[in-house]
């Protein structure tokens, strides 16, 4: 009872609530469903009272109103972890700015670098112990609310109670002001459609997971066409250990494949960082029992991640270069997505015994105007962000089959890269790796 008369005294409209923000404040808005869209709305109203206030977050869906409304940028400035869509438009435009990380090392940064003036972000009803879940927006939003001089929530409905520890949640005495906005509706990101090139390459890995293994799974077509070839397979008892939980698991699961039988640790039990997807994606795993939250600093750690045996990581790349640097988040110098957990994935990975990381891609792709392109370069040449650096590089994939760079000097990487390129372009990534001195004139053709 004394939660519930706490929880009365603090709740306000957004337009109070957002008086808690001053000029020069950092804010955080934390991850895709804790947007708080009503408290951004009336802080957007604020801009004339407001100059320099800094507002941090990530795979954001927008609109965000702090930008619509102030194009130059005089009284608020966005910043964000990790471009969705709406960000990478803004970030195009100049009027958003992205913030190079590593998802593993997000506590760290707010714990040591960064300021917490205000965190105003939606959460789930609370419970009868006086906590409200962060939701699919956990594992990144946590660290903000830890290190937060003032706590804002907007507490949303439709935001589901996952099961986790007391750092994927927030109690009300922490908390200056709440916010109530009904059921409304959650960010929903829609599978894509498996393509035929989806399809080779997820065929392609199919042979490398073995049963019982824990699977790391990337958003996209090829990861929803492995999840399909999943379910219609023999495999049985996978594991789910994930940064980011999307509609795929849940496919799994549905087919009878995903029961965290055979983990290593947390037996019986998907571990999840994030969760974007449908809502019935939200549906399972709202206060269920067997799939647990945890903050990123945790399921991204790569010691834990090499403490699974068989640890599969399956993620997508735009980019590779002949000497087996991977490009996963930028198209020269404009920014589409971010370093992300990748690099948390691919060093955890490589250390668990059996453990594979798998870095896919298209082997071509074709611009505007109807150009075709290789997606295997000779060099990054146009400032590319390199995402994994050649030393991590270990199985790389495309629609022509997989190659293991591990351990392999530079004329091995170019053959074999060469070898999953589209035939159009292999002869002259031969002609380009003989003139970078990294191609032996016996090299197989």
């Amino acid at each position: 009872m004394q939660y519930k008369e706490e929880y009365k005294s603090k709740l306000t409209t957004p337009d109070e609530a957002v008086k808690l923000v001053k000029s020069g404040d950092w804010v955080d808005y934390g991850s895709n469903n804790s947007m708080p869209i009503s408290l951004d709305s009336a802080l957007a109203l604020r801009k004339n009272e407001l100059h320099g206030v800094k507002i941090r977050g990530n795979l954001l869906p927008g609109p965000i109103q702090i930008i619509e409304c102030d194009p130059e940028m005089e009284h608020f400035v966005y910043n964000t972890w990790h471009c969705g869509a709406y960000e990478r438009k803004m970030c195009d435009a100049g009027r958003a700015f992205f913030i190079p990380m590593l998802f593993r090392n997000l506590d760290a940064y707010y714990r040591y670098y960064l300021d917490v003036d205000v965190a105003m972000l939606s959460v789930s009803p609370m419970d009868d112990e006086g906590y409200f879940s962060l939701g699919g927006a956990l594992g990144a939003a946590s660290p903000s609310l830890i290190h937060a001089k003032k706590i804002i929530l907007e507490v949303n409905e439709a935001i589901p109670y996952i099961v986790g520890g007391p750092e994927t949640k927030i109690h009300v005495s922490k908390v200056d002001a709440i916010v109530e906005v009904g059921n409304r509706k959650l960010w929903e990101m829609s599978s894509p459609k498996p393509t035929e090139t989806d399809i080779r390459i997820a065929n392609h890995i199919f042979p490398y997971i073995p049963n019982g293994a824990t699977i790391q799974l990337g958003i996209g077509g090829m990861p929803n066409a492995l999840g399909e070839i999943i379910a219609q397979s023999d495999l049985k008892d996978l594991g789910m250990h994930t940064e980011l939980c999307s509609d795929g698991y849940y496919a799994l699961f549905k087919a009878g494949k995903l029961t965290n039988a055979k983990k290593s640790i947390h037996k019986g039990k998907g571990i999840l960082g994030l969760a974007i997807g449908s809502r019935e994606l939200y549906d399972w795993i709202s206060n269920n029992d067997d799939v647990v939250g945890y903050p990123l600093n945790y399921v991204n750690d790569p010691a834990v991640i090499a403490s699974m045996d068989n640890f599969i990581s399956i993620n997508g790349c735009l980019n590779v270069d002949l000497y087996g640097q991977v490009c996963s988040e930028s198209s020269g110098t404009r920014q589409i997505s971010g370093t992300g957990g990748q690099l948390d994935f691919v060093t955890g990975s490589s250390d668990s015994n059996g453990g594979k990381s798998f870095l896919c891609m298209s082997s071509t792709y074709t611009d505007r105007k109807g150009v075709v392109h290789s997606r295997i370069l000779p060099k990054f040449e146009n400032g590319d962000i390199i995402t994994t650096p050649r030393a991590q590089t270990l199985y790389v994939a495309t629609e022509y089959g997989v190659v293991n760079l591990a351990g392999r000097s530079t004329w091995e990487r170019a053959e074999a890269l060469i070898s999953i390129a589209d035939p159009k372009f292999q002869d002259e990534l031969i002609a380009a790796a003989n003139a970078q001195k990294i191609w032996l004139p016996s090299n197989k053709r």
